[in-house]
Parts: C-alpha cells; structure tokens; sequence
C-alpha cells in the first residue's frame, strides 16, 4: 500500500512539476516572442545593434520541453512527451541554436548519456515533421489553461517557499531518493554552476523557487501519508524526539542557551559534501564581485588605497602594482562607472592588464559618487554628501588621488633603488600618464588648468583622453530636449532629489538579475538595448551589456549628483567648458574672482604637456565635433595635442574588445617623456580660490 501511494505521489509530483514548469516557459517565450516582434518594427535597430548578436530570434513553435531533472520519467505519457519536444528542439537547434533559454537558462541536471541513447534509437523511426506539428499544436492548445492555472499556483509556491525555510531543520524526514546518485550529480553540477555563473536571472529564481516549493509540499504530503500508513512507526519517532528534546534540555548549561549549527562532513554513509547554509543576501544569487576580486581571480597583484579628500570624501584608489617600475598609469573611469570598467574584458582586452603587462605601474581612480557614501563624517546625511559638481572631480577627487600617487611612488623608489641616489633626490623620479574617459577627461583637464593657474606641480607627463566631455553643445534632439527640461526644472527638483541612483537593495538586486534575464532572452535584450540606444541619441554602446557588470550590484553601485547633472546642462547651454556656475555674481565672484562661471577653455594655452584626444565616429553621447572642438581650442593656445578617431560608441573605449585601441594607446604610451618644469604666471584677472565646503552648500540651499 505504502509503495503504491510513493507512485501515486511521484507522478503527481513530477506531473505538477511540468506543468508548472511549461507554464513558466510559455509566459517566457511569449514575452520573447512580443518582443522579437516589437523589435522587428523599430526603426534604426541595424546600427544599434551591430556587433550584438542574438537579437534577431524569431518566436517559434515547440511541443513541451520537461525540465532536465525529469531524465527518465515517471510515466508512458510524460516520458512521450518528452521524447517529444527533444525531437521538435533537435530539429530546430539549427535556425535557433542562439536561444539560451533551453540550454543555460532554468537549472538541473544533464540527461545521463543512456537515456539520450534510448531516445535516439527509439525515435529514430517516426516522421520528425508530424512530431514537430503535433507538439506545437499540443503546445499552443494546452497555453492559455496553462497561464490561467499558472497565476495561482506561482503565488501559493511563493507563500509555501516562505514557509519552507522556517520547517526545513535537519532532523526532519527525508525522501527515499535523498542520496541517490542522480541527487550527488545534481548537487555536483550545482557547484559547478556556482563556480562558472555567478548570477541567476529573476526567471531563474522563479523555476527554482517553484521547484522548491513544489518538493516541499509534496514531501508534506509524503510524510503525512507515511504517518497514516505506519501508526505504530509514527508513535516510535514521536517518543524518540521527544526523549531527545528532554535530554537536550538537561544538557544545556547554565550560563544560558547556546546554538550549535551543525556542519556536513565526509561519511561513509553518505560521502557527498552539503553545501553550507549561507545568508538570506547571499542565497540571493547577485553578482557582486569587485574590481579587486576580478584582478586576483586573473593571477594579477592588487593593492587598495584610500584617499581622503580635502573636503572629507574617502575614495578608492585601485592599484596593480609594480613596486620598482618608473612608469605609471592613471585611469578615471567617467560618469556612472567605476575602475570596474578598465579591467571588465579580461587579460586580452583591458587597458588596465595591458599597460602592466608592458611593465608599468597602473592606478586605477574612483571618483566619488557611490551609494554606500563613503565620508570621513559616518553620520553625513545623503543631501550633504551629494552636494558636489564636476568642479570637486577635478579640484578634489584627482588631486588627492595624483598626491598619493606620488607619495608612495617616491617612497618605494627611494627604497628599492638606493643605490642610485643621484637619479632619486630629483623630485619626480617617474612618469606618469593619464588615460581617462568621458568626464574624466573633463576632470583631468580641470585639474590640470586649476594646478597650472596655482603654480602647483600636476606632476603629468601626458594625458591621453578618451571622448572627453566638456562641450557638448552639438548633441542628439533627446539630449536638447532633456538639457531643457532639466534646467527648467531644476529649481523645483533640488530640495528633493540629490541625486539620480537606483536608493533601494531590492531594486538594485532586480537590476542586477534582469540584467542575467537579458543576456538569456536575446529578443527581450534587443529591444532594452534599442530602447536605451534611443533615450542616449542613438548611441550604438552595449548598454545591456554594460548593465551587467558587477558594480551595479545590490550593496553598491556609482550614482550621479544632481550637481553634476545640472553642470553639464550649464555647459551644453553656454556652448562652452565652464566650471560650475553657482547662480549669482556673488557666489561665482568668491569662487573664482569673477562674476562668471569660470571659463576653461580660455586658458587651454595653460597646458603644458602632449595631449592626445581620441574620437568614436559612432558615439551619439559626445560627438566626434565635440572632441574636436576640444582639438581646436588647444591648437589656437599652443597646446601639444592629436587628434584620432575610431569606428566607435561611446561605451566601446572601455567595455569593448578593441585591439586597435589597446594598440594606439600602448603607442601613445611609448612617447611619455619626462614632466615637464612647470612656471607660470597667474593672470591677475583671475584669483581661483577654494571654496569652504560648507559655505558653498549653504549657499546653495539658499
């Protein structure tokens, strides 16, 4: 009787289990589905999604694909219906071998290599078109009650998984198949996921929760039917538990109760290891690894420094040190980036391991602006410590950063090169390049003019900048629009908005996961890419791409300030780069001694060592007309500068795979020469003066 009710149960289980399963499936495809054909009326779609492949995948009829851990079955019918739709996908894998959601996309097992040689030989007879049309129809009949049952029960496996985590302890009754070897392999091939894929997308965690929630119910069922079945056994265990319970009651020692959480070690009984327990936010399943965990895992050194500011901003500066080299590297990352995106392609691909494979020493710069609000005051509220403009970049952020640079290159060179004392007591004994993107080449070039016009050293030798902003009056009709808007409404949004940033860790973890759910459902991916592409001008940049790189996680991720925001819109309006105007006379007078925001491109002549500006002909953000704006007013003040352009977007210069520009780069690398000796005379029309932090946010508030 026992065995017959195990059977009745299995099949009800695993039944329960692809429908839910296929129900899933089919709001998936139906989604990827609309949006292929969303995406198929979408003008420009060709050259936003050049180089993105996948995109393209029509929807396409299928007869039901059983989840891998259902390999061999628990029925005739379900076992046909399996056969079945590895039939109809076999005969389709070559038009649509780009789809990730039945390869990659759900978790499980793979089938054994016996069953698949079962289903070959079995099927090898039957007419694979008729099997094709029959699943489709079968498929497609069998959705809309699918959906409508779906609803329902993915609501009852949410409450039922909730409830899961406060039942499940390790005395409880487990099922016969607990240790069976399709069981070690499941959870061999769990660890090896979890070595290779980092992420679960929000589709995944919906199959595994429901496949959770379903074998915690059914095992609830299964227990209660065994307790039926077998009274005297039942009343054996519950006499046993309690025993034990009154025991463990006496050997608690007086001091108070003391938890003991057990552990899962090798046994002869069962010799898989379990995996630990872990966290709620870990189970979590996000990516958040760091720029430091993708530099070790690639066999490179790492070294983290903390900078603090002038004005009390702790920043990371990141390093991949080569402690006795005389040649250095200093990458800014630009707006709502990290030092994440120098290393994010890997060894081949990345300016960051290039440069120190070419011997130098390689700084990787943050720029203030993250989330976790990392101040020396642990108690600075939000709209304090996103009170800053580009001007605290280039003022604050960089030369801090550049300082400490030099600090610990002069000591380690004097350490490990004592014997050549003669070359040490010169006051810069290495040379250092720049390399900085979009705004922070802005920076850079700030905090060269500002350095220049207060006679102290910048200690660069060369600086190679990568569609840098600044002026930015030529621009897509969406940015005019939006620099309208935006000043329009800037009054009324300051008391409320600090800054622009995803505030909650739920939704910053959904960011994260959909970003996974993405890259699975190539349709889904296109058609948030085309619609990012719009919204930045057109701009042809991997932007999903780009959301699913770590450091938009849910512990953290870069954000930015209002400020920040309103300073480019001031200088796409002025037509000119210009630091930020603080809205009157008065406050632009005590900033920089004149009743106008500071004008920078006036003192271009002011920059005294080889700059070398790089295009993209397809960056929509920052025109190439912009960068060459930049190009015509060093000219005019004598400036050493270059001008190049490459074939691309404006996201391309640093998470792309660019042999070309890995090639320029090291080039332009190769002609650093010494920094130079730097005099000049302040012009007396100027008195730039740095500004108590405090008083300019009073200021503004007002």
């Amino acid at each position: 009787m026992q065995r017959a009710v195990d059977n009745v149960l299995a099949v009800t289980k695993e039944s329960v289990k692809t429908f839910t399963y296929e129900s899933l499936n089919n709001i998936v495809r139906l989604i990827n589905g609309i949006s292929a054909m969303l995406l198929a009326i979408l003008p420009g779609k060709a050259s936003i999604l050049e180089g993105i492949h996948g995109w393209e995948l029509r929807p396409t009829l299928r007869g039901p694909r059983l989840p891998r851990w259902m390999e061999n079955g628990v029925s005739s019918f379900n076992q046909f219906i399996h056969e079945l739709s590895v039939d109809s996908d076999t005969s389709s894998s070559v038009d649509y071998s780009s789809d990730g959601e039945d390869s990659d996309n759900y978790p499980g097992t793979p089938l054994s290599q016996s069953s698949r040689l079962s289903r070959e030989s079995s099927f090898s007879k039957l007419n694979r078109s008729w099997i094709y049309w029959i699943g489709c129809i079968i498929s497609w009949i069998l959705f809309p009650v699918k959906f409508l049952f779906g609803i329902p029960l993915y609501l009852f496996t949410l409450v039922s998984h909730t409830a899961s985590k406060a039942f499940a302890r390790p005395g409880n009754l487990h099922s016969s198949t607990a240790h069976s070897p399709r069981r070690r392999q499941t959870l061999k091939d769990h660890f090896v996921q979890r070595a290779t894929d980092r992420r679960r997308g929000v589709v995944e965690d919906l199959h595994l929760a429901t496949e959770i929630s379903i074998e915690y119910a059914f095992d609830v069922v299964h227990k209660a039917a065994y307790c039926l079945l077998a009274p005297a056994d039942t009343i054996r265990r519950l006499f046993g538990w309690f025993s034990s319970q009154n025991n463990s009651e006496e050997d608690i020692p007086s001091e108070g109760f003391v938890t003991s959480v057990s552990t899962s070690v090798l046994s002869d009984n069962d010799p898989t290891p379990l995996e630990r327990r872990t966290t709620f936010h870990n189970s979590l399943n996000t990516d958040a690894r760091t720029c430091q965990d993708v530099i070790t895992e690639l066999g490179y050194p790492y070294e983290a420094i903390h900078v603090v500011t002038a004005d009390g901003y702790v920043l990371l500066l990141e390093r991949i040190p080569r402690r006795d080299s005389r040649k250095v590297v200093y990458l800014q990352h630009g707006i709502l980036d990290s030092s994440m995106g120098w290393v994010s392609n890997g060894v081949v691909g990345s300016p960051a391991f290039a440069a120190f494979d070419q011997g130098y020493d390689v700084f990787l710069g943050n720029f203030r602006g993250l989330v976790s609000r990392e101040h020396v005051d642990k108690n600075i509220s939000s709209r304090q410590y996103w009170n800053y403009s580009i001007n605290e970049h280039g003022t604050e952020d960089i030369p801090a950063m550049i300082e400490k640079i030099h600090e610990i290159k002069v000591s380690e060179l004097k350490s490990n090169q004592s014997d050549a004392e003669e070359e040490i007591t010169t006051e810069q004994p290495y040379k250092i390049c720049a390399i900085c993107h979009s705004l922070g080449g802005a920076g850079i070039l700030m905090y060269v003019i500002t350095r220049r016009i207060a006679e102290k050293p910048h200690r660069l030798s060369r600086m190679i900048l990568l569609s840098p902003a600044g002026f930015h009056h030529d621009s897509s009709f969406m940015f005019t629009s939006v620099e309208y808007l935006f000043l329009f409404l800037a009054p009324a949004l300051a008391p409320f908005v600090p800054a622009f940033y995803i505030p909650t860790r739920f939704f910053r973890m959904l960011l994260n996961k959909l970003a996974r759910d993405f890259h699975n459902l190539p349709a889904v991916g296109g058609l948030v890419q085309t619609l990012m592409s719009y919204v930045v001008g057109g701009d042809s940049s991997n932007w999903v791409g780009v959301l699913g790189l770590p450091h938009y996680n849910m512990n953290d991720m870069p954000g930015v300030a209002f400020r920040v925001a309103l300073h480019l819109a001031q200088m796409k309006r002025a037509k000119k780069f210009i630091m930020f105007d603080y809205g009157s006379a008065a406050a632009n007078m005590e900033a920089y001694g004149c009743p106008e925001a500071f004008d920078l491109g006036e003192y271009y002549g002011f920059i005294d060592v080889p700059v070398d500006l790089v295009a993209g002909i397809k960056d929509k953000v920052i025109k190439p007309s912009m960068v060459r704006k930049h190009y015509k007013v060093m000219k005019d003040g004598g400036a050493d500068v270059s001008y190049s352009e490459f074939e691309y977007a404006h996201l391309d210069f640093t998470f792309s795979n660019r042999e070309e520009l890995l090639s320029y780069v090291m080039s332009r690398l190769l002609l650093v020469g010494a920094p130079p000796k730097q005099a000049v005379v302040r012009p007396k029309s100027l008195k730039l003066k740095r500004r108590d932090t405090h008083t300019s946010r009073e200021k503004l508030n007002e």
